[in-house]
């Protein structure tokens, strides 16, 4: 008996821990499945940011102005900047094959002829884009949704080939669910997961980038807050200005983050969340930055991180430079004053150009350390030539830029030169 006991106790032992090894598991499991478990985004949540207007008039009506707002649309006449007058209507692809943007009876349409014979007629149907670099356009096949050929590019004033597109008449892109997310707040989707082309509820779609994007599905709020008028605390609502440095960063990185590959349905991150959790990241790194291959446009974020100024900071985000609420672009001195708020007189790095006036730094810090550059990725042909044109975008890259300095200082110098004349 004696012999006996201890190898019982053993087995026992060993027991205890094989069972305690297998329940460890069976949680991290759980935990790890609830981590990756979908979360099904649910249109009967959102409110519309129509309705936040009754309590915020005013952040609304200037928000109605922003590029955010704008970044999709219903096609109209008001909205599509392009023109429709005949002399300034076709992208014209070589003399026997053009398309036309026609106003007709039913509607506004991308029409192609081959040798003046009309072969394909497509709605405009929705806007993507603010307008301010551009504009593409889609339309809807039944349930699904395609990029048309032809863009409008604003700074030529041109109608032009379709970012990506061959130059070459092409209606089949699908536009995916993951495009939809970062120009509208809500697209309801009536295909399985995965399914390619994406199909859509038409009833669902929450055009721009609105409130709830940032703020979170709003009914619930609304229905609280209309029913509690005395109630002053917002409640059942998303509050930004409460968050931490990194989840402010994820909220706009999921759109200004780069080659993001989701990894929950679209639609799915809500502000807060944690952007690891929705997406495999991708960030610029210094090398890319410096050996030239960081495009400008699509990873404002990456070109952020990689900044000295974000690097030597705890606190600063994208919305220490930007009010979301307001249409601010083009403004260099409101930009430049917030650069002052760390870089001013008193702060060791200040501007080191010599022979620059003080009213000059207030005025535009912007171009000689975020210069304008010309995009790798949003490159389009007009009518008038056989080479591609980039648009130009800001740089997020923050830095000392030589030939930024150099041109800014040559510009001043020419401004002053026409001025002294006579």
């Amino acid at each position: 008996m004696n012999k006996i006991l201890p190898i019982n106790r053993s087995f026992i032992v060993i027991f205890i821990i094989i069972a305690c090894v297998a329940a460890l598991s069976n949680c991290l499991n759980k935990g790890s499945d609830k981590k990756n478990e979908a979360r099904q985004a649910d249109f009967t949540q959102y409110a519309g940011s129509g309705k936040c207007a009754s309590c915020h008039k005013d952040i609304y009506e200037k928000h109605l102005l922003t590029g955010h707002f704008l970044s999709s649309q219903l096609a109209d006449e008001k909205t599509i900047k392009g023109s429709f007058d005949s002399t300034k209507n076709k992208y014209v692809y070589n003399p026997s094959l053009y398309i036309a943007m026609e106003k007709r009876d039913s509607g506004l349409f991308q029409v192609v002829y081959f040798k003046d014979e009309e072969k394909k007629v497509m709605p405009f149907d929705m806007v993507i884009g603010s307008g301010t670099k551009g504009q593409s356009f889609a339309y809807w096949l039944n349930n699904r949704l395609y990029q048309l050929p032809i863009t409008y590019y604003s700074v030529a004033e041109q109608w032009s080939n379709s970012p990506g597109f061959p130059n070459k008449v092409q209606f089949d892109r699908p536009i995916t669910s993951r495009c939809l997310e970062c120009h509208a707040t809500f697209a309801g989707l009536l295909s399985a997961p995965n399914a390619e082309p994406e199909e859509y509820n038409h009833k669902q779609m929450i055009l721009g980038i609105d409130c709830e994007k940032c703020h979170g599905p709003g009914a619930k709020h609304m229905d609280f807050q209309l029913k509690n008028p005395d109630e002053k605390k917002g409640k059942f609502i998303i509050t930004p200005s409460s968050f931490s440095r990194q989840q402010t960063l994820d909220m706009c990185a999921v759109c200004h983050g780069g080659n993001l590959k989701k990894t929950q349905p679209s639609f799915s991150f809500i502000a807060g969340d944690k952007l690891s959790d929705f997406f495999e990241l991708d960030s610029v790194k210094t090398t890319a930055i410096n050996f030239g291959t960081a495009d400008v446009h699509g990873n404002q974020y990456g070109l952020l991180q990689a900044s000295k100024c974000f690097r030597m900071s705890e606190t600063l985000t994208c919305n220490s430079c930007h009010n979301t609420h307001e249409n601010e672009r083009g403004k260099l001195a409101v930009f430049s004053q917030r650069c002052m708020n760390c870089h001013n007189t008193g702060h060791e790095k200040t501007c080191t150009v010599k022979n620059i006036s003080s009213d000059i730094m207030k005025e535009n810090c912007i171009d000689c350390h975020m210069p304008v550059g010309r995009s790798q990725s949003i490159v389009l042909f007009t009518p008038d030539s056989e080479i591609p044109k980039a648009a130009m975008f800001r740089s997020h890259f923050i830095s000392i830029n030589e030939e930024a300095v150099k041109n800014f200082m040559n510009e001043k110098r020419n401004e002053k030169t026409k001025i002294i004349k006579p």
